[in-house]
């Protein structure tokens, strides 16, 4: 449909070919008439408008004047700019529909005249009454010490609770020594960084902690710093060789109350040489009663498999804490696992126990680490620690140093998760106390 900016107005009478402007009030008005608009709008130049079209001379001629028939325009040529004068007003109401809003700007003397409120008080009277009546109460008004403290403060606070300075037992010790063995047959799923931070975590928390590493690789004792190489006395020469364990075991540098029973390359062999010997399945179990030492915990270190080492570590344990990275096939070995477990309480040590389930690994931008989380706390219920160890670089950096995450950078978010599970631990332990002697 084209528009050509008129209308029939219904006001007046007779035919309905006669055209009235839209933009004019009543039939009769005329540019300077009586009457006129005088709204500022119409004042406004014609260039601040849209300009409707023009038609020039020679052409089929528009209304010059709004009201005006074609045929009472003289004969003469068409002055586009007087047109554009003409054509380009528009009547108050059109220019009320319109015009588009324009935010009203205050004069400087309004400005000038415009009171000054002070800034809001800190605390109000409200406030104040209600942290009288109730000591708990947090007013919005007034930030709360989280919120002041900038995230280096909050690191290093966190990593000052983690290393203790002052060396005070902050974590309980059980009545009876804890022997700990950590055990999944499927790699990678964190058992030898999962044994190096507990142990050094409950170390600087005043509790006396002997590590047995019986891995072949070794990694336990890279992680604590300490010598592994050819030569050096092993558990491999407890295992095989009966010689004591109290001279094997070397004090951990720089962690008071921490000692490490090293491994070589020689434990490889291990399990074949364990094959022709007598009561081979308690060797370890042995080696760690005669210990003339108390410790509170002793974690050892098994190896990714389910062979004599493994069996031994078992044997000689009363819990078992088994990690879990948060994938599925971490959760497909598990039930072979705890088949084994039960096989040597049946008939090898009936006081073991899968007392602890730590989930490690875990991804919170996935919803597989989730869905597996689910899965393992259904299935074990309290067994699963609350704390759960995120994925964190500064767990994988470490053992490049020769430390565990807890010395590295006690302020990260992977120590801060291995000190919560450790001090979970610790007080499950005074609530449940077990040892060789239950």
């Amino acid at each position: 449909m084209h528009d050509d900016g008129r209308y029939d107005d219904p006001r007046v009478t007779g035919s309905t070919s006669d055209p009235v402007s839209r933009e004019t009030d009543y039939p009769s008005w005329s540019p300077g008439a009586a009457g006129a608009s005088t709204h500022p709008a119409d004042t406004d130049p014609p260039a601040a408008r849209d300009e409707p079209a023009v038609h020039l001379a020679g052409s089929e001629a528009p209304e010059s004047t709004a009201g005006r028939r074609a045929s009472d325009v003289p004969s003469r040529p068409v002055n586009v700019a007087e047109v554009r004068h003409t054509l380009g007003r528009r009547n108050t109401a059109a220019a009320v529909r319109f015009e588009p809003a324009v935010p009203h700007q205050p004069t400087a003397a309004a400005r000038d005249t415009v009171p000054v409120v002070p800034d809001a008080p800190v605390a109000s009277t409200e406030s104040l009454a209600a942290v009288a009546a109730d000591p708990t109460y947090v007013s919005r008004e007034t930030p709360t010490r989280e919120e002041d403290d900038p995230p280096l403060a909050m690191e290093a606070m966190r990593a000052v609770q983690i290393l203790n300075p002052s060396g005070e037992v902050t974590m309980p010790r059980p009545d009876r020594t804890r022997v700990m063995c950590v055990a999944n047959q499927k790699g990678g799923v964190g058992k030898t960084t999962t044994t190096v931070n507990l142990a050094v975590a409950l170390a600087l928390h005043g509790n006396r902690v002997l590590v047995v590493d019986l891995d072949p690789q070794g990694n336990a004792s890279t992680g604590l710093n300490v010598p592994h190489h050819t030569g050096i006395p092993d558990v491999y020469d407890c295992l095989i060789n009966s010689v004591p364990l109290s001279e094997v075991a070397q004090a951990v540098e720089g962690i008071p109350n921490l000692w490490c029973v090293p491994a070589t390359i020689d434990l490889a062999g291990a399990e074949i040489e364990l094959v022709s010997v007598v009561a081979r399945e308690s060797r370890l179990d042995r080696a760690i009663a005669a210990y003339p030492g108390q410790f509170d915990y002793v974690f050892i270190d098994c190896p990714p498999s389910l062979g004599l080492l493994t069996v031994n570590a078992l044997v000689a344990a009363q819990e078992v804490l088994i990690p879990i990275q948060c994938e599925y096939y971490a959760l497909e070995g598990l039930n072979q696992l705890i088949n084994n477990i039960n096989l040597v309480r049946q008939h090898l040590n009936p006081k073991l126990d899968v007392s602890t389930i730590l989930l490690t690994m875990y991804d919170r931008r996935t919803r597989l680490a989730d869905a597996v989380e689910q899965d393992v706390r259904n299935h074990f219920g309290d067994k699963v620690l609350q704390a759960v160890i995120p994925r964190n670089v500064r767990v994988s950096e470490a053992p490049s140093y020769g430390q565990s995450v807890m010395t590295y950078d006690p302020g990260s978010r992977g120590a801060t998760s291995y000190f919560e599970a450790a001090q979970e631990i610790a007080e499950r332990g005074v609530k449940e106390p077990v040892g060789r002697n239950a």
